[in-house]
């Protein structure tokens, strides 16, 4: 179930708050919980009629309205009614509440039942799964101010903040989302994002480096932040002298600066030895080379989140520049990089893996 999708199933839930008002004010309160309790029944029966089934979500909504109606109308008293929207957001509280902070992925079940026929892949699904904690937390204040106003307000402000305000609050969110999709664009140079038929799949990690799914490349440099696994390959010779290739002028990402010597994505279903050897022959034409590890360590930057492995080789010699991959590459000594450090002239990547690896094991 997607964003938009829980909300359309939270409308049918509003519409008898507001009809509650209206016929309190022409019938009096017990008339107006009897018509609020009569409209969720018959919204029930409608949504039976049009789909031939009951949707679980509507048919708890719409129980909850009868049985706190029920009780309303029979002690005479509106508060059982009135605090039945809190209730149902409560559980929403708690299916939020266990989907963003414990593995156990109910949202993500809740997605493939209800968009059956739809393929998910999962970006989408990391992607909203980032959104979960904000929803949990608009969701538990607003569950909290209708049980305020439940007790301390007018029926009027009561429906305002049950219904009306919800929409409006979660309004205010997908245009600040958008916003910050359209501020990501900029950053992106404008491109927009595109797939390709023949793109290639990636592997989604979680912190420890375990596989959880697979994500479209371009997915990955959307701005998405989905942890996803590169290897990095440092070359180095005798006279400790680092080899570094130059980011061609037509890259998305950090055109034009200096950066480690191979860099590449890992294939989905690939081992990160395959990939490394992969990666060091497109790039820079080494094949059949030792490599060392040095480490890994994850890096973030504003559009992308990324586990770093982290090798070394000195096997120099057949460096060869065959491919666009790579337009220039040269070796830098320690002193030469630590005067060019913060300059524009390295990748923030680079610079970093140095800072913290690089100048200590290598040099």
């Amino acid at each position: 179930m997607n964003r938009i999708d829980l909300l359309k199933k939270l409308l049918p839930g509003f519409i008898p708050l507001f009809v509650f008002i209206a016929a309190d004010e022409i019938w009096g309160t017990r008339v107006g919980l009897i018509v609020a309790v009569l409209t969720g029944v018959a919204e029930l029966l409608y949504t039976f009629i049009k789909e031939r089934r009951f949707d679980k979500f509507v048919l708890l909504d719409t129980g909850l309205l009868v049985v706190l109606g029920g009780v309303s109308v029979a002690f005479d008293n509106e508060i059982f009614f009135k605090v039945k929207p809190a209730i149902i957001e409560s559980i929403l509280c708690i299916i939020l509440a266990i989907s963003a902070y414990t593995p156990l992925d109910i949202i993500g079940g809740m997605t493939r039942r209800y968009m059956k026929g739809v393929e998910m892949d999962e970006a989408v699904l990391s992607k909203f799964k980032q959104t979960l904690k904000t929803m949990f937390f608009i969701f538990t204040f607003h569950t909290l101010l209708i049980v305020y106003a439940a007790f301390y307000m007018s029926k009027e402000a009561w429906a305002f903040i049950s219904g009306g305000l919800f929409y409006l609050v979660f309004a205010v969110y997908f245009l600040y989302e958008f916003w910050q999709i359209r501020k990501k664009k900029k950053q992106l140079g404008g491109m927009p994002i595109v797939k390709y038929e023949d793109e290639e799949w990636l592997p989604v990690i979680d912190d420890e480096g375990k596989v959880i799914g697979k994500v479209l490349r371009s997915e990955c440099h959307s701005g998405s932040k989905i942890l996803h696994p590169v290897v990095h390959l440092h070359v180095m010779n005798p006279r400790k002298l680092l080899y570094l290739q130059k980011r061609p002028e037509t890259k998305l990402i950090q055109p034009g600066k200096w950066d480690t010597a191979v860099g590449g994505h890992i294939a989905f279903g690939e081992d990160v030895k395959t990939a490394l050897q992969r990666e060091a022959y497109e790039e820079i034409g080494l094949k059949d080379f030792s490599a060392k590890p040095i480490g890994n360590y994850l890096f973030e930057s504003e559009i992308e989140r990324e586990m770093v492995y982290s090798f070394v080789s000195y096997d120099y010699k057949s460096i060869n520049l065959h491919s666009d991959e790579v337009t220039e590459g040269k070796f830098w000594s320690q002193k030469q990089i630590e005067q060019n450090l913060g300059k524009g002239v390295f990748t923030p990547n680079f610079e970093l893996e140095y800072v913290n690896q690089l100048r200590d094991r290598l040099f």
